[in-house]
């Protein structure tokens, strides 16, 4: 619902904060789970109310050419799409259909698309499309009609189905694990022409806090070997999992304290065969402790 682990967190202490005081008027005229669920529901609605919503750098306004010039922050008054580790949203263990199926509903792609929708839209979606409650439950949780939610049901769909082809999710691929071994090797190795190869000629590139995106393999592997970007030549990136797919920490040389310093947390996603957007988020004070990630590593390769 509100695009940030961080928020989720907060969220999810309110709730359990009033389920628990209100746990002596519940009736039992509904089932635990949607007494519960419409308790989430209003403290996340409430919780965005007044509030703008988050957004990737591809919500905000078109591609910029590779170069360092474009590269500004972000106003800080706005707020930013966050990652969140799997282990806060994906079972261990259970049916692989219904791990599948969580990790689709996570993925960053299909969370920042969430955004573009009205709050009551987002949790009807959520409600029957994530959660898979029949109308008549989700209606029970948003205190509404059951043709109100069929009504926003069919809203929301119409206006994901609108979005432009870079802000819409790509159909789900299983984690192809040669794929992304290869592109590990390549960016470890700063390989710009074999990296080229796994990237889809349409993928994109976002670095939040920074608002520039690019389009274009070509453009994202020449924006690489800008002075800047080149600076992370030499990075090493230890394995998470963020969002439903397999991400990484990056570290990049430190010269001057040495060792290898944190830079980003890139979590990606495949489409076609080949890596379709590459997120770098560089909020590393906060998403570092998040994904249980050290604060400085050593290269020993």
């Amino acid at each position: 619902m509100l695009g940030s682990a961080f928020e989720a967190d907060d969220v999810v202490q309110e709730t359990m904060l009033r389920a628990w005081k209100a746990a002596d008027g519940f009736e039992g005229r509904s089932s635990l789970r949607s007494w519960l669920y419409r308790i989430a529901t209003n403290v996340c609605l409430d919780s965005m109310r007044g509030e703008k919503r988050r957004a990737m750098p591809m919500d905000l306004g078109p591609a910029s050419p590779p170069a360092e010039s474009h590269l500004r922050p972000w106003p800080a008054e706005d707020r930013w799409v966050t990652p969140i580790p799997d282990g806060r949203v994906v079972p261990d263990h259970g049916d692989p259909a219904e791990i599948a199926a969580v990790r689709d509903s996570v993925r960053l792609a299909f969370v920042t698309a969430l955004q573009h929708l009205p709050p009551r839209q987002r949790a009807a979606l959520i409600l029957c499309e994530v959660l898979k409650l029949p109308a008549a439950e989700a209606a029970v949780i948003l205190e509404n009609s059951v043709a109100s939610v069929n009504s926003a049901l069919q809203r929301a769909r119409t206006t994901l189905a609108a979005l432009p082809e870079h802000q819409r999710p790509r159909a789900v691929e299983p984690e192809n694990a040669e794929l992304l071994a290869r592109y590990v090797d390549a960016f470890q190795r700063y390989d710009m022409k074999a990296l080229v190869t796994l990237l889809r000629e349409d993928a994109v590139q976002t670095m939040p806090p920074f608002e520039m995106w690019i389009q274009g393999a070509s453009e994202i592997t020449t924006w690489m070997v800008q002075p800047g970007p080149s600076a992370c030549a030499g990075s090493v990136l230890v394995p998470v999992r963020a969002n439903g797919v397999l991400a990484w920490g990056q570290y990049k040389p430190d010269p001057e304290r040495g060792g290898l310093a944190p830079w980003g947390l890139q979590v990606h996603e495949v489409s076609g065969g080949k890596i379709s957007r590459m997120n770098f988020f560089l909020d590393t004070e906060r998403l570092f402790p998040l994904f249980g990630l050290a604060d400085r590593i050593f290269d020993d390769r």
